[in-house]
């Protein structure tokens, strides 16, 4: 038998193989088909294929510019349809998501809030709920929460994906990502990261633990004194962006660095995203600006714009999430993801089950769900 990254990865995600176990015996999705729109990458296919084995018949398709060609293949060897291809444009996503819904799933399994939202768009009978991964998706659907009325459980904002995933491993990996993409150090440079939600707060203590000098610009007060308190310096919009070397976003909103930044931005700047979606740096509109007269690939995930006055501005992966794009896209630890897809797993779960009703519409994990993955991570991991 072949061993490689995905066979690795499997063999890791300890939580979930004991759920995929338990499924196999309790069957709680028989005769339900669940549509997926999720990065598709070594770690999610180890959770399409434990909700398979509890009977679902799934059916997927990727993210923007996050899909990797290995993960479709090791899927559909495996008896899951997948939709599309690895892709960065937005109307041929667009069709794949709308490709998934076609099939009718009995069950949602979003991120985004892209598949919710077709839905509502064209809706069919039978949708029984489902499940959003991300702050983004929540902000997304939380207004819709009347039109939708049916059970979503938004796994962002149980605390263990707030700690376990937001914080520290997206931390950690905007890091290891930096160092991988760039190949250049972040000792003393100064970095200015944009949010403070817990992607921000991860994103600005693993920067300052690999020595960066680090700024967070925040516009909701009571998070940007938190941030001050921490010990970041918290300055304006514009002062942020003058004084970086590196920006990072990681807020969820869109139009955070635009074209009109051009400016304040100091020669051989850093930009990178790990929202989401590719909004947050808007690099289309940056590219159109009429400042820029000129681009080079400096490197695998790197486009160095030259502007008129002969700065330069490095945009890494296309403002895509820089932990999930460039070269050799590894996301976050396995053991973070380990976590957030247990959850996933129970929610989806208990949504099957008729556990949740529509009274849950758009809300947090269960409180005894989150009791029940923390508990039996801490037995796996915890007592060795």
């Amino acid at each position: 038998m072949l061993y490689g990254p995905i066979e690795w990865v499997a063999a890791s995600c300890r939580l979930l193989s004991a759920i995929g176990d338990e499924f196999e015996r309790t069957r709680p999705f028989d005769g339900l088909r669940i549509g997926t729109g999720i990065h598709l990458e070594p770690k999610t296919v180890a959770l399409l294929l434990a909700l398979q084995r509890g009977g679902a018949d799934v059916i997927s398709t990727g993210n923007l510019n996050t899909t990797q060609e290995e993960a479709i293949d090791h899927l559909t060897a495996n008896g899951v349809q997948v939709i599309g291809k690895p892709t960065s444009d937005a109307d041929e996503h667009d069709g794949d998501l709308r490709g998934v819904l076609a099939t009718r799933p009995d069950l949602l399994l979003d991120n985004g809030g892209d598949l919710f939202a077709r839905w509502l768009e064209e809706p069919y009978d039978g949708l029984i709920g489902g499940t959003e991964e991300t702050t983004s998706g929540r902000g997304r659907l939380t207004p819709l929460r009347e039109q939708l009325d049916l059970p979503i459980l938004v796994i962002n904002d149980s605390p263990l994906k707030q700690f376990g995933e937001n914080f520290h491993a997206v931390g950690g990996s905007t890091l290891e990502s930096l160092l991988r993409v760039t190949n250049r150090t972040v000792n003393g440079r100064r970095v200015t990261v944009f949010g403070y939600g817990s992607v921000g707060k991860g994103v600005a203590a693993y920067l300052r633990q690999g020595l960066a000098v680090v700024s967070v610009v925040e516009l909701d007060p009571v998070l940007r004194l938190q941030a001050l308190l921490d010990g970041f310096l918290v300055p304006e919009h514009a002062e942020g962006l003058r004084t970086a070397d590196v920006v990072i976003t990681g807020t969820g909103a869109p139009d955070v660095v635009t074209a009109a930044d051009l400016p304040l931005l100091a020669d051989d700047v850093i930009l990178t995203n790990v929202g989401h979606f590719p909004w947050e740096i808007d690099v289309a509109g940056i590219r159109a600006a009429a400042a820029v007269v000129g681009e080079h690939p400096a490197g695998e995930g790197i486009a160095t714009l030259v502007l008129d006055d002969g700065r330069r501005i490095n945009v890494l992966t296309g403002g895509h999430m820089v932990n999930l794009a460039g070269p050799r896209p590894l996301g976050n630890t396995i053991e973070s993801m380990d976590l957030g897809f247990a959850l996933q797993a129970r929610c989806l779960e208990a949504v099957a089950q008729r556990v949740v009703g529509k009274e849950s519409c758009v809300v947090p994990v269960p409180r005894r769900i989150d009791e029940q993955v923390a508990t039996a991570y801490i037995a796996l991991h915890g007592r060795r």
